[in-house]
């Protein structure tokens, strides 16, 4: 199977570490122009440099700016006026015991795993539209199905983000524009680590304590270990691609058989 993007840009937000960094190299490495965002410029020179490194010829672009602003949206939209592939990609997770979640976090969760989103869709939904040609992700999580105990606030927020995706996939209906979901499961980052080790014996080596964490906490993965930010990005080259013309609305599930469901 070839994916070509040639010829398409793309914007990944949140992409200077992670999941976002991964796909940005997949779709860089599969020919796309890529755009790199962050909030601060330092850290996506940094980034699109390491991307440069391990991409071999791949075509980057800064775009910094905090998403979670209307300005720093208008600061990402103007360095990329057009795309053709967006990547929601940005997010934040972390426990907290439900009873003692306040009201600003919930609003904080909202305003940066939802409503971030809707706003970079707004901004680039109509472009792809009118050239009949686009292809909009956003990255959910396992945690929008099974939602986690110990953190139903981030749980909460990637549940809207799968009901977002259905609507503006029917807002973009018959025009070429694809809208998906992927709900990615226990992924390997550093922010995953920090994650693993609030919730086991902080002392343990990291393969003990990724053991540990998904035996107790993630029994359900058919995986049993940690997903590679990479194998997310595969899925989310090939939702980016023409080959992927006939996916829309949906929640692509690349979670290690964690979700104990045959749909999501």
């Amino acid at each position: 199977m070839q994916i070509d993007l040639s010829g398409k840009t793309a914007l990944v937000t949140g992409s200077t570490q992670g999941i976002g960094f991964a796909i940005a190299a997949g779709l860089a490495r599969a020919g796309a122009r890529v755009a790199v965002n962050g909030r601060r410029p330092e850290s996506v020179e940094a980034a699109i440099q390491k991307l440069e490194e391990e991409t071999a010829g791949g075509s980057f672009v800064p775009a910094p700016g905090d998403i979670t602003s209307e300005d720093g949206a208008r600061q990402v939209t103007g360095a990329v006026p057009d795309a053709d592939v967006l990547v929601n990609n940005l997010g934040i997770f972390g426990a907290a015991p439900a009873l003692e979640i306040s009201d600003a976090e919930w609003r904080r969760y909202f305003e940066v795993n939802v409503l971030a989103a809707v706003r970079m869709i707004r901004g680039y939904l109509p472009g792809m539209k009118d050239r009949s040609w686009g292809r909009i992700l956003n990255v959910a999580s396992d945690s929008a199905v099974v939602i986690p105990a110990e953190m139903i606030h981030y749980g909460m927020s990637k549940t809207a983000l799968l009901a977002v995706t259905r609507g503006f996939a029917k807002e973009a209906a018959g025009t070429g524009v694809t809208v998906n979901s992927l709900i990615a499961g226990p992924t390997h980052t550093g922010g995953v680590e920090d994650f693993v080790y609030e919730l086991v014996d902080p002392e343990l080596p990291w393969e003990e304590a990724q053991r540990e964490f998904m035996a107790k906490h993630r029994p359900q993965s058919l995986l049993q270990r940690l997903i590679e930010p990479e194998e997310i990005a595969n899925m989310a080259v090939y939702l980016s691609s023409p080959l992927a013309s006939a996916t829309t609305g949906g929640a692509v599930r690349v979670d290690g058989g964690y979700v104990d469901s045959i749909l999501p």
